[in-house]
């Protein structure tokens, strides 16, 4: 509740009526509003949805049986019901930290447009406003700073009841400290959990330091790479299929931890948001839907990993994913029924009756959310159908990669070969799907965009999905040739495709200006278009360096085989070629926003020079007489009789031949780029000199004959009549 101070001795009170038009109305949705609205303090609400939580929790695992005791190894009934408690409150927690952090880094404005401008009534009506929303930035960063604080600590008590629980020993017990240590630094679950721990504490270091939209971006980012070891832990540790579990399960959290911390979060702060409620509640939606959209899809996959047949839906576990889905869907139900109702009637004029529908489905959905996160931490402490094992009667091939060994290679396999990489192919769907709406807007709005630019960015994202969930993702991870394909596409091809498209500009052209100081998507994307950092690698000599001597950093260090055996360095990999060519090819060809492009025969330059180093690269590959990665492709042991040094210079031939395709396809486009260029320039002087009769070159010869010693020539081009004198 925000405090009112009492008028002070002299000056009149101000009355229900005389109140200040930029002052929230009854219904507006300030802090009472709640109350008012629904006759339920939203203080009230969100306890009752703490306390679903737990409640969800505790009745889920009696109902799977999770807290059983263990006939070997019992740690205790503490840690039995315990870990599941606390693995809710850590659920709960670091959905609030990451949802506050979201709101205060893209929804919520600092302030209001009135701190710029105005006097009399039209600047009191902004003054008013600004007095409101001013207040509901930083109670988001102070929200996302204590969640933070209560994530760090939950986690250092699931750290101890887990380790409790895998070691069978009760708190207290007698090696219960001296054998942490050995779980903390050699048990892979607890070091991704002391992983986890450290990202957090990170997290919540600059999540207490936020002062502005772009500290709170960067709390927000490190938050999420805290998930990354929770995905890694739990069911997904021990799935046969690991890589696809892993970035499933990532990116569930990530959507679960947006739409329902960014749900509660916007509630904390709807009461101080005035008149700026209706445009922080619609940004909030847009976010959320591609928030739902994650978790239904990685919902899906998580499923289809962990049940082996619709009879497992019968088990505990999957009685318990039937009750999330269902609330998953009730949820999905109520925001929109916000997007198509409620938010429409915030942006009308106030009413009880619009706030009274506002808070009401908002409280529903906060305690369906509550509910949601109980069963959710049941579902995860209990066992699901498909046992979390890898068989051990396995070839070698799969023991290292931990995927079974696909077919001998066949046109037909790498042109229909599928291996999903849930995280590119997502963010590829994405991409294709936010690009057509963006070219559906500006052609609703009149404006001409090429259907062709449309087309190629299409084409270089299709590669992209090929390279990584394709054939040569089906291959690429044992067979070096087909690494060497994965490779050259990525940094070769496909950024040509992309910069012929300019996504950039048909962003920066579609994608509307926030007038709240607030960062939409157009402000983070010009942000980071315009930085430092982006500058310095879109520069001509460090884009062509980065292209040509990033390949000798990665192949020829332990990059190249971290990049096999993590999947989190084969996406760094994956992301940092495709932009490292972007950048170079748009330095070239390109008309995205970036530094000043440097002349036509210094393009040629850069662009014959990569030529050559990639010439130099597979030539050392081809008559290379050791094996990179041999500890990883050299112990496959492929059952098609691969020599791994002779499939090792077949990829050198590859980048040898197939990368100076591309290159001189844009030699040729730099050419008639370059011809085209001329052509304008000579054009603009024609009508310059049109225009001046031709001054600039009389003065250029009448220089030469200053120089020479001789009399200065006659112009030959006839005075215009306003230049004409009379004798």
């Amino acid at each position: 509740m925000v405090s009112t101070s009492t008028p002070a001795a002299g000056k009149r009170a101000t009355s229900p009526t005389s109140r200040p038009s930029g002052a929230a109305p009854a219904g507006s949705g300030g802090p009472d509003d709640a109350r008012d609205a629904t006759g339920v303090p939203l203080g009230l609400t969100l306890v009752t949805a703490a306390v679903l939580v737990v409640v969800a929790t505790l009745v889920g695992i009696a109902l799977s049986g999770a807290a059983t005791p263990t006939v070997l190894a019992d740690p205790g009934a503490l840690v039995r019901w315990g870990l599941p408690v606390l693995d809710a409150v850590v659920q709960t927690a670091c959905a609030v930290t990451i949802g506050a952090l979201v709101l205060a880094a893209v929804v919520l404005p600092r302030s209001s447009s009135g701190t710029r401008s105005g006097s009399g009534s039209g600047g009191a009506r902004r003054a008013g406003r600004t007095a409101v929303a001013g207040r509901a930035w930083p109670l988001a960063q102070r929200t996302a700073a204590w969640a933070s604080v209560v994530w760090t600590i939950s986690l250092v008590g699931q750290l101890l009841l887990t380790y409790a629980r895998v070691s069978g020993q009760p708190l207290g017990g007698e090696q219960f400290g001296a054998e942490l240590g050995v779980f903390l630094t050699q048990i892979e679950l607890g070091q991704a959990m002391a992983w986890g721990l450290l990202l957090t504490a990170l997290a919540s270091l600059l999540a207490v330091a936020a002062a502005g939209y772009t500290s709170a971006l960067w709390a927000a980012v490190v938050a999420l790479a805290a998930l990354v070891p929770v995905a890694q832990t739990g069911h997904a540790a021990g799935a046969a299929n690991h890589t696809l579990a892993v970035g499933s399960m990532w990116l569930h959290l990530a959507g679960v931890t947006i739409w329902i911390g960014g749900l509660a979060a916007l509630a904390l702060v709807a009461g101080r948001l005035g008149r700026d409620l209706a445009p922080a509640v619609e940004r909030y939606s847009s976010t959320a839907i591609w928030a739902y959209a994650l978790v239904a899809v990685s919902g899906v996959v998580n499923a289809s990993i962990r049940l082996g047949s619709p009879a497992d839906l019968t088990t505990a576990y999957g009685v318990l994913l039937i009750l999330k889905v269902l609330a998953v869907l009730a949820l999905g139900a109520a925001g929109w029924w916000h997007r198509r109702r409620t938010i429409p009637a915030l942006a009308a004029p106030a009413s009880p009756r619009r706030s009274f529908a506002f808070w009401r489905v908002l409280a529903v959905e906060i305690l369906i959310a509550g509910a949601t996160m109980g069963i959710a931490s049941a579902l995860s402490n209990t066992a699901p159908p498909v046992p979390d094992t890898v068989p051990q009667d396995v070839s070698p091939a799969e023991a290292i990669t931990g995927a079974p060994v696909p077919a001998e290679p066949t046109l037909q396999g790498w042109v229909t070969g599928f291996s999903p990489d849930v995280l590119v192919l997502t963010g590829v769907v994405s991409a294709a799907v936010v690009i057509l709406a963006w070219y559906a807007r500006l052609r609703r709005r009149g404006d001409h965009w090429p259907v062709a630019r449309v087309v190629s960015i299409m084409i270089g994202l299709a590669l992209i999905a090929w390279t990584s969930s394709g054939g040569a993702a089906v291959y690429g991870h044992i067979l070096f040739s087909a690494h060497m394909v994965q490779h050259m596409v990525l940094v070769m091809l496909a950024p040509i495709f992309l910069v012929l498209g300019a996504p950039v500009t048909l962003a920066v052209r579609a994608l509307p200006s926030r007038g709240d100081g607030s960062r939409g998507p157009r402000e983070l994307l010009l942000g980071l278009v315009h930085s430092r950092v982006a500058g310095v690698f879109a520069n001509p000599i460090v884009a062509a360096v980065n292209v040509a001597g990033s390949m000798v950093v990665f192949y020829y260090t332990p990059l190249f085989e971290l990049s096999l055996t993590n999947h989190l360095v084969h996406l760094w990999m994956i992301v940092h070629f495709t932009l490292a060519g972007y950048m170079f090819v748009n330095v070239l060809v390109g008309i995205d926003p970036g530094p000043k492009r440097p002349s036509y025969p210094l393009r040629l330059v850069l662009l014959f020079a990569t030529m050559a180093f990639h010439a130099f690269f597979g030539l050392s590959l081809t008559m290379g007489e050791s094996l990179l990665a041999a500890s990883w492709f050299g112990a496959l042991g492929l059952p098609w009789g691969v020599d791994a040094l002779a499939d090792q210079r077949w990829g050198g031939a590859f980048a040898w031949g197939f990368g100076e395709v591309p290159s001189l396809a844009l030699a040729i486009a730099l050419g008639f780029a370059w011809i085209r260029d001329d052509e304008r320039a000579a054009k603009r002087l024609d009508r310059a000199s049109d225009r001046d009769g031709g001054a600039d070159l009389d003065a250029y010869n009448a220089r030469l004959a200053r120089m020479s010693g001789r009399p200065a020539p006659a112009s030959d081009t006839p005075a215009r009549p306003d230049q004409e004198t009379t004798p």
